[in-house]
């Protein structure tokens, strides 16, 4: 029988780290015990995110721009997870609006709640035909 890990309210980064890589190991699981403790992974892994991240309250571009400094990213960083170096850049000046996958990748690289960048902001520049 496999020996499972108990889970418990996470409170250090250690723990979220711990936490973080069981759930990509078991992430695709859809019944039995890994969908169970995939189900509470994700509940314990949200929870402890709300509890850590006071985020200041500006737009989804300006929250990863400040994200990108904490981490030491350039927009290059971001297109290499995304995939479009174009596409960013327009991102980051406000040209294109940031998609369903952007915010999904986002999300997890820069470690920011997906509920903070689906906000609705101000694009420029964009022809009005």
């Amino acid at each position: 029988m496999i020996e499972r890990p108990q889970w418990f309210l996470i409170k250090t980064e250690e723990e979220y780290d711990k936490a973080v890589a069981r759930y990509e190991e078991i992430k695709y699981a859809t019944e039995g015990e890994d969908h169970k403790e995939k189900l509470l992974l994700a509940h314990l892994i949200d929870d402890y995110g709300n509890s850590i991240w006071d985020l200041p309250e500006v737009d989804p571009v300006e929250m990863i721009k400040i994200r990108m400094e904490d981490f030491g990213y350039k927009a290059a960083d971001l297109a290499a997870v995304y995939g479009d170096k174009g596409t960013v850049s327009k991102v980051l000046n406000y040209k294109q609006p940031l998609s369903l996958t952007m915010i999904r990748k986002f999300s997890k690289l820069l470690r920011i709640p997906a509920s903070a960048l689906v906000t609705e902001y101000e694009l420029t520049g964009l022809s009005h035909t």
